[in-house]
């Protein structure tokens, strides 16, 4: 078993190697990081693609102040993390599809993902959190009512690792998920 040790940019990785990499995280080093890569993160979702390019996006970064965040999700290993990026999405700029769908969530989880891969790409980790106290965290963050946060990401050096050929094992196979032409009942 291989253990993801995050490797310099300068290896030039690819895709692939780069999501590979990326793993949620339950434990930070206690370490400041850096503003040129925080900058790079933030870019990464601002460039993320959304639905009719309404970029519905918000983001709020915590890096001092963090306390009031610990009520909202009450995980011991959640203190660790030195920045959290709370990803929201205003419902009032999201693009709705014609029968009333609203893609703001789905506009969202794209530049949250763009986040966490180029948080690995700069040897930083982060955790998907979703279950969470909203409208204590809306209290909190003070948002107005059409901003909804819609995921967590704590953010900072890994103090944890995770196998790199996990997906072998902890994935389903490609044939249980794709399927060519139509949808045909595979199991």
């Amino acid at each position: 078993n291989d253990i993801v040790i995050f490797v310099s940019k300068n290896l030039f990785m690819g895709f692939l190697e780069i999501a590979k990499y990326r793993f949620s995280s339950r434990r930070y080093q206690d370490r400041l990081i850096e503003e040129a890569k925080l900058e790079n993160i933030l870019e990464a979702a601002r460039i993320a693609p959304s639905a009719a390019n309404y970029q519905p996006l918000k983001i709020i970064v915590l890096s001092d102040n963090r306390e009031d965040m610990q009520q909202i999700y009450k995980r011991e290993w959640f203190r660790t993390a030195p920045v959290i990026l709370v990803v929201c999405g205003d419902h009032r700029q999201s693009w709705k599809r014609a029968d009333g769908k609203d893609h703001c969530d789905i506009d969202v989880a794209i530049a949250a993902d763009h986040i966490t891969l180029e948080a690995a790409d700069q040897g930083l980790a982060t955790c998907w959190i979703c279950n969470f106290d909203k409208d204590l965290c809306s209290k909190i963050l003070g948002l107005p009512d059409h901003i909804e946060p819609i995921v967590i990401l704590p953010l900072g050096y890994p103090a944890d690792k995770k196998d790199i050929n996990r997906h072998d094992y902890e994935r389903k196979a490609l044939m249980e998920i794709v399927h060519f032409g139509k949808y045909n009942n595979m199991q």
